[in-house]
């Protein structure tokens, strides 16, 4: 309808059809007087949709009319990238894109977002080497790319292989948005930048600035308003960056991982050998470069099997090597940031290898490096900017396990002689030390921390101890595996002493039973008949909260033979005592409360008031299994009325526990002798006596006690309600609770 015109001079024209001035023009529009002027004079960029449907409503234009004025203005702009050769063209994308769907979504409403805000969307995706950064933000680039009419661009900053300057990425950048050299000839780097943002602006163009090395180089290429959507990869966070949202990237999920895997290999050939192909995708840690190398050479190698990789993969110090696929290296990825570190964070990278556990602590990095938390954790954050470990929101550090290869074998290649043995040595000794000082919070005649002790961690209450314990467990096993294997049995024997109590607080963790071997095994080699007999005690003690009561009485009966050897009366009853529980359990329910009440009178004989509590306690137990349950409750009662005498020796968390587990065992004994109402309340206060100490395994089972006492008192609800409860516990509770409460809760009427 305009013809060749350009929009300024058709704008000038259809406002002086309509007899209106500039300021009548934009009172009726609500585009600004100076805005008008330039557009018609030439003087600005040509207006988005908006902003010209906006003065065509102004001009009282028929829809027709509006539609040439928009097509003309379209015809305005410059060519978008893509069309403009040499200059800012995405590069091929991956056919085989798979999973990251929730990461996508964020980025489709950030999409939608921008142009219904009117402000520009920064977005900074980072994470480790090889997790698929650009990937994504390609795919998400080709997604969206319908949502920005005017242009999607895309520049590889190079960050970590000889970054591009800022001011060659603000050209190439400002040509694909069709600016003319010589209005570049005209401004200076910092006029660009501003040209730069006004384009961005006043457009809606998606970029995506890749492979950033640092703030610096991203800052002056990022919109100040506007409705474009902007997302830049970095192995850093550039947390430098203000006014950004941030996506960090890792590996993929196992379920992810496998389908990229199945994808490149096809599905019958990944699905002959679906075992060996979820291994790989476990060897490979699901790092998406490491899973793409490895699928890469089944496909180029047809004649060998899956598990023939498997096993390749499987030899820790070949691995990362294994994973190569012509120039494509799993290794060189990481070289890449590994050779921008400061010394310090090199090193720091080496030795964090050697932590045995899935994460850690700034306190570790501090044990390694022989320095305090607070330095060790500025050279952990510098590895965090290098993307080569990750932060969490608790304040732990991750590192992907191909990094933590990587980094192993640089401490073989660059290590001084002996730092990883010295090392090594350092992080165990710390790991078990600060085991002991934890664990004895929980033994009497210890509790809290000498004055003089200085950790590396605070464990200023028994609360923080345990969350240490649980926190650092798979790495203080570890530790203590280590040091077993070494000989270092004195430091064996101690670390597991120092549990005695504290296990009753997690008794279900499942690796007691490895604890007191190793350290059965230790005294044994220091010859100590008394650590003998304890840690065999205990060791049978473990394997009866794993359900081996058999084994259990025959490690009771060893250390029985131990504690006679070395003349302790109060092992000799802790031996006894343990074994009447296994036979409990196995329904040899009257040698069970023989062997108790012979345990209750052999520590009569010491000052162990609180193993003659769980003696008593275990005794009661055995005469209400045998029909005895009015003498099962005098038993419990002894207990109840010591607990409660102003001089009781036994006091805090122990006083507590054995409290909590009296009080359920009297309302179970009210329950044998159908007193349903008197057992009902009993095992109300013993949940919520156990609850309050924080003893899963006690109050599951309390739980499932009144659920029995309300279901015979015809009060399904409450009943229905504590089962649940006890599902909800999962692990934390005996395995046969969990089944027996699901049964219970089967068999009552629906709601």
């Amino acid at each position: 309808m305009y013809g060749k015109k350009s929009f300024g001079t058709v704008l000038r024209g259809l406002r002086q059809r309509g007899r209106l001035t500039m300021e009548e023009l934009a009172e009726a529009s609500g585009v600004s007087v100076r805005a008008i002027g330039d557009m018609e004079r030439g003087r600005s960029l040509v207006p988005q949709r908006r902003t010209v449907v906006a003065l065509a409503e102004g001009l009282g234009l028929t829809d027709d009319e509006r539609e040439a004025l928009l097509t003309t203005a379209r015809a305005a702009r410059p060519t978008p990238a893509g069309e403009v050769a040499g200059t800012v063209v995405p590069p091929r994308l991956v056919g085989d894109f798979t999973g990251r769907e929730p990461e996508l979504a964020l980025l489709r409403v950030a999409a939608e977002r921008a142009p219904a805000d009117g402000e520009a969307s920064v977005w900074v995706v980072s994470g480790p080497p090889g997790c698929g950064k650009t990937t994504l933000a390609l795919k998400a680039a080709a997604d969206l790319a319908e949502r920005f009419p005017d242009g999607c661009f895309v520049v590889d900053l190079h960050g970590v292989d000889g970054p591009v300057d800022t001011g060659e990425a603000l050209l190439k950048l400002l040509k694909g948005l069709g600016v003319s050299d010589r209005r570049l000839a005209q401004e200076d780097q910092e006029g660009r930048a501003g040209l730069l943002r006004a384009l961005l602006g006043d457009r809606r163009c998606l970029v995506v600035l890749d492979n950033a090395r640092d703030e610096g180089q991203v800052r002056a290429l990022l919109p100040g308003g506007g409705r474009s959507l902007v997302l830049v990869t970095s192995r850093r966070p550039l947390t430098g960056l203000e006014d950004v949202d941030r996506l960090a990237l890792s590996e993929m999920s196992q379920e992810e991982a496998v389908d990229l895997l199945r994808r490149i290999l096809g599905t019958e050939r990944a699905d002959a050998e679906a075992e060996a192909v979820a291994r790989v995708a476990e060897l490979c840690g699901r790092l998406p470069l490491a899973l793409r190398v490895a699928a890469n050479w089944l496909t180029v190698r047809s004649g060998w099997t899956v598990d023939h990789l498997v096993r390749r993969l499987a030899d820790e110090e070949r691995r990362l090597g294994a994973l190569a696929a012509g120039d494509v290296r799993v290794e060189a990825a990481f070289e890449l940031s590994y050779r921008q570190l400061t010394g310090q964070a090199a090193r720091m990278l080496r030795l964090l290898s050697l932590v045995p556990g899935p994460d850690m602590t700034a306190a570790y990095g501090a044990a390694l490096t022989a320095t305090d938390v607070f330095e060790a954790e500025d050279v952990m954050e510098e590895l965090v900017e290098a993307g080569l470990l990750q932060a969490t929101f608790t304040g732990r550090y991750q590192s992907h396990d191909l990094l933590r290869l990587f980094a192993r074998a640089r401490l073989s290649r660059e290590g001084e002689p002996g730092e990883r043995e010295a090392a090594d040595d350092r992080l165990r000794a710390w790991l078990l030390e600060t085991a002991v000082v934890a664990g004895r919070w929980y033994k009497p005649e210890y509790g809290a921390p000498p004055s003089s002790w200085r950790g590396l961690v605070p464990l200023d209450s028994a609360e923080e101890a345990r969350a240490w314990l649980r926190s650092e467990a798979p790495s203080w096993l570890a530790a203590l595996r280590g040091a077993a294997r070494r000989g270092e049995h004195t430091r064996v024997v101690e670390t597991a002493h120092a549990m005695e109590w504290f296990v009753n607080l997690w008794v279900h963790w499942g690796h007691w039973p490895e604890v007191f071997r190793l350290a059965g095994e230790a005294a044994t080699a220091l010859d100590d008949p008394y650590m003998q007999a304890f840690h065999l005690n205990t060791y049978s003690w473990s394997l009866s909260c794993e359900s081996r009561y058999e084994e259990a009485v025959e490690r009771a009966r060893e250390g029985m033979e131990r504690a006679r050897r070395a003349r302790n009366t109060a092992q000799q009853a802790s031996a006894l005592a343990l074994a009447a529980w296994a036979l409990s359990e196995l329904g040899e329910v009257q040698k069970a409360a023989d062997a108790s009440l012979s345990a209750v009178g052999l520590y009569e004989e010491t000052d162990d008031r609180a193993g003659w509590l769980g003696a008593v306690f275990t005794h009661g137990t055995s005469l209400r299994l045998l029909g005895r349950a009015e003498e099962a409750l005098v038993q419990h009662q002894r207990i109840i009325e010591f607990l409660d005498a102003p001089d009781c020796p036994v006091s805090g968390y122990l006083a507590d526990m054995y409290r909590a587990n009296t009080t359920g065992a009297l309302g179970r004994d009210h329950a044998a002798l159908r007193r349903w109402r008197e057992a009902a309340d009993h095992l109300r206060d013993a949940v919520a006596q156990s609850h309050r100490i924080g003893i899963p395994h006690v109050e599951g089972s309390t739980l499932l006690g009144l659920g029995e006492a309300l279901i015979e008192r015809g009060e399904a609800d409450e009943a229905r309600s504590c089962l649940r409860r006890v599902v909800a516990f999962g692990d934390a509770v005996d395995g046969k609770d969990l089944k027996t409460a699901q049964k219970l809760l089967d068999s009552l009427p629906a709601e």
